[in-house]
């Protein structure tokens, strides 16, 4: 059976017997999981296997492990990993040897999507959802940090997510309540696509998941925020930035967005999105989001084929670059790691 072009959540710490008729009978292409998906090693290694009992050994897993103060698996059983910020000024050896460590914690867990890199510019005067999870306020430092970042998941086998595309960082909401408005115009936000452009320059981002913001840019697309904007997907992401990769949408059922989630889903699919996330993890929204949510496209299937290959072929180089840098180069927090 064809999967449907979402990515959802569940419920709990095991793969309920109702949630998994639903994920055989009209399967997502894949699970994002959250904290009240963790509980210790075992409990979450277990959980993702009846994941892919279910849709297929394939089947991407994601997970939102930036480090900092967004992180799924935390201490006393996980390794505690700064935030971005931690690392402006710092050798690019230190940032992907951190997100490397990082990705292996992910992967040791079945976890091979991370939602990470944060490309936002970290902006005076803006909502503080970013804040930490930047690099810098610096478009060539975020640049620089985001793409040592990529290569160190990569180097674990994990396939990085960049975000929020095309940036985050000028808003002054928090799109998880409400939908932020950029006023900026073209010139300002120039600055915010750069770290974008600059890190997909490579394969036109072939090798990345991105995802979008919830945010209306008014100088790209006055009527519509970039999760729904055909306009600003086609324009801006897919030829401005020139991203190929693996688009995928904030979450449906934060705050900026209103509506039904599967209007929603077909609205953003319709956009230019390749897959939708839907992270609630209320079986009845996840079941009637999966019933009506288009399938996942032939062009949108090859891009996930693509990002995977692209990132097992890069694995052996990656892993051979982090090897020759010191310990010593990472941030004191995590040498013990």
């Amino acid at each position: 059976m064809t999967a449907r072009a979402a990515v959802t959540g569940l419920s709990g710490t095991a793969l309920t017997s109702a949630e998994a008729r639903v994920l055989r009978e009209t399967p997502p292409a894949g699970v994002i999981l959250f904290r009240r998906n963790v509980q210790d090693p075992s409990q979450l290694r277990a959980l993702t296997a009846a994941i892919r009992e279910e849709l297929g050994q394939d089947a991407p897993i994601l997970v939102d492990q930036e480090g900092g103060r967004v992180a799924r698996l935390r201490p006393p059983e996980w390794p505690a990993f700064p935030p971005a910020s931690v690392f402006e000024g710092a050798s690019a050896a230190s940032a992907a040897a951190n997100a490397a460590l990082l990705g292996r914690e992910c992967a040791a867990m079945g976890l091979d999507v991370v939602c990470a890199p944060v490309l936002d510019l970290h902006l005076s005067g803006a909502h503080e959802v970013i804040g930490d999870r930047a690099f810098s306020d610096d478009p060539a430092e975020v640049a620089r940090l985001g793409e040592a970042w990529i290569e160190g998941l990569m180097a674990a086998g994990c396939i990085p997510v960049i975000k929020h595309i095309p940036g985050h960082g000028r808003a002054t909401a928090d799109s998880h309540l409400s939908l932020p408005r950029v006023e900026a115009d073209a010139a300002t936000l120039a600055a915010d696509i750069a770290p974008f452009r600059s890190v997909c320059a490579r394969d036109a981002g072939r090798h990345l998941w991105a995802m979008t913001a919830h945010i209306t840019y008014v100088a790209l697309d006055p009527d519509r925020p970039a999760t729904l904007s055909p306009l600003l997907i086609e324009r801006t992401i897919r030829g401005d930035i020139g991203f190929d990769g693996v688009l995928v949408s904030d979450d449906l059922t934060m705050g900026a967005l209103s509506g039904l989630s599967g209007t929603l889903a077909a609205d953003s699919l319709a956009a230019g999105c390749d897959l939708v996330l839907h992270c609630n993890g209320v079986l009845e929204d996840t079941a009637a989001l999966l019933r009506e949510c288009p399938v996942l496209t032939p062009r949108a299937e090859e891009r996930m084929v693509t990002a995977r290959a692209l990132m097992q072929a890069a694995r052996p180089a990656a892993i051979a670059a982090r090897s020759a840098a010191p310990a010593a180069t990472l941030p004191h927090a995590l040498t013990d790691a």
